[in-house]
């Protein structure tokens, strides 16, 4: 096979066993040195596709079942295949598929209106049942907060709402913009919490339709209030703008354009904050497979994509923050949750797309372990003066709006 080669190269911890289309059996690797797993190749036609573009055709063999696993599952060649990866320095060939995604990237990341919400709808208007199967009890579809690796995942989406709002320095009566407010828990847990009004804005009619029958439900609707919208569309001034997942839509040929309507709507004295997974790495494209079936037009930026775009557009960065494991914690809770589910998913699909969601959380989940994900929360502003001098006002936020039997564990330990 053409991939043994690649095989053998990068596989150096662990052990790799391959069946090909003709029944050979090759090892990659010493299963001393970590796990072991075996795949098996049901199309000849892999032994080539797998070497010219394995970011690509390994998930999709895996969905077709020309490629299936055996004495484990997904996650276990995936891991195995990122912590080889992840630790190794880039080759020749790894130069030249990074190089292919650079130069095709600001045309796969064109997301003007349009198209922008039709790249949002081939995801997020995926059936509402289909999220219940593996989010938490608010549809918290980011990556969650751990102060601790004990917290569930509701607990741990509740301590992600309170970090985020401890970083807005809420007052009641402020307006807030939300960018991008999913099914809406985020503005609700604000307008809840600091007696704010929010606005929130999404491309998803999906997410749109749940979110107003939830506002109205708990009462709401005078003080939260939300709007199928692009944020180019959005006009006025806001005390507060957050934007939690939604930046890694809009794409690298409209990052000015973000920042610059993010500074004219944000108040002379507001404040800003940006949650979006990022990388550390210099910048390269999205995986092929995750861009065709599950995020087209997306893309997760380098801080250095970023944060020259902010300065230009004459905003301050007050502070920034880098969640380093937190989504890989996140993403085990969607993984275990949905296996556990996965026979509900298939009544509402098929086998194929249920392969489809193992792959794509598997792969994330790996991608952060790994491969140099992260996620950035990053505070905006426009004034120097708009924030305290020091961060303890975050602190302070957060405590004073943990769950009453928490905060009091809380203050004991710190005592």
């Amino acid at each position: 096979m053409l991939l043994e080669r690649f095989l053998r190269r990068v596989v150096q911890h662990g052990q790799l066993t391959v069946v090909d289309a003709s029944g050979r059996v090759h090892r990659f690797g010493d299963p001393e040195t970590g796990h072991s797993v075996t795949i098996r190749l049901h199309d000849r036609a892999l032994h080539t596709k797998l070497w010219l573009n394995p970011r690509l055709y390994v998930g999709e063999a895996y969905m077709d079942g020309a490629l299936t696993v055996e004495g484990g599952s997904i996650y276990d060649l995936l891991d195995l295949v990122g912590r080889n990866i992840g630790e190794r320095p880039a080759g020749r060939w790894d130069a030249l598929m990074l190089l292919r995604e650079r130069v095709s990237r600001r045309i796969q990341q064109f997301n003007p209106t349009g198209m922008a919400q039709r790249n949002v709808a081939h995801h997020y208007d995926l059936s509402g049942e289909l999220f219940d199967l593996f989010l938490d009890s608010d549809r918290q579809y980011s990556c969650a907060y751990f102060p601790t690796p004990q917290f569930t995942l509701d607990q741990a989406q509740e301590a992600k709402k309170r970090h985020i709002a401890s970083k807005l320095m809420l007052a009641p009566g402020q307006t807030v913009l939300d960018i991008g407010s999913g099914w809406g828990g985020l503005g609700m847990y604000l307008a809840d919490a600091a007696g704010v009004e929010v606005t929130g804005i999404t491309l998803s009619q999906e997410q749109l339709k749940y979110a107003r029958q939830r506002a109205g439900r708990s009462g709401f609707n005078g003080q939260v209030h939300f709007h199928l919208r692009d944020y180019r569309e959005e006009t006025g001034t806001y005390d507060r703008i957050v934007s939690v997942g939604m930046f890694e839509h809009v794409g690298t040929p409209h990052y000015r354009e973000f920042f610059g309507k993010l500074r004219d709507l944000l108040a002379d004295d507001g404040v800003a904050l940006l949650h979006t997974i990022a990388h550390r790495h210099p910048p390269v494209g999205t995986n092929a497979w995750l861009r065709k079936y599950i995020f087209p037009g997306g893309y997760c930026p380098a801080l250095s994509e970023i944060l020259p775009i902010i300065e230009r557009a004459g905003l301050w960065v007050t502070d920034v923050e880098v969640l380093r494991l937190h989504y890989a914690q996140t993403l085990r809770h969607w993984r275990h949750r949905f296996l556990a589910n996965r026979d509900k998913a298939a009544a509402m699909y098929d086998e194929r797309f249920c392969r489809m969601w193992e792959f794509y959380l598997a792969g994330c989940e790996t991608a952060f372990r790994h491969m140099g994900q992260f996620v950035a929360q990053i505070q905006l502003s426009k004034s120097a003066e708009a924030l305290p001098l020091t961060r303890d006002y975050m602190a302070e936020w957060e405590q004073a709006h943990m769950p009453a039997r928490r905060r009091i564990r809380h203050l004991k330990s710190a005592s």
